[in-house]
């Protein structure tokens, strides 16, 4: 875990070739003090991070960004609105390229959807 104590996985669960995973996230986590104080906002890096550690856990393999692409933050990430965060991941590995499509949502608001491609090291 990058950040220590940022969250902690509540469920956990497959649908079909979907991960699903809920996460609490800790509002008041130092991170927060900076970024920022009067109305804290999840940083978008973070957001990408979070599903780096959820392919970690899925695969069980190390893991290091190659390249990510269709980037899209579409909602600020307030841990004092909702401290709770519903990642939605596609995860597919071939040769120890681990390929994840995913969105992050907070009260049903879409935060996040992305692509990138990680090799396992």
């Amino acid at each position: 875990m990058l950040l220590k104590d940022f969250y902690t996985v509540l469920e956990s669960s497959q649908q079909e070739d979907t991960f699903i995973t809920k996460l609490s996230i800790e509002k008041t986590h130092p991170l927060y003090a900076g970024h920022f104080p009067e109305r804290p906002v999840t940083p978008g890096v973070i957001l990408m991070q979070l599903f780096k550690e959820e392919a970690e856990r899925r695969t069980g393999k190390s893991l290091a960004l190659q390249h990510a692409n269709n980037v899209k933050f579409m909602a600020v990430v307030d841990p004092n609105t909702c401290d709770h965060l519903i990642l939605e991941s596609h995860i597919t590995e071939e040769d120890g390229i681990i390929k994840v499509r995913g969105i992050a949502r907070q009260n049903e608001a879409l935060a996040l959807k992305f692509s990138a491609v990680y090799k396992a090291v």
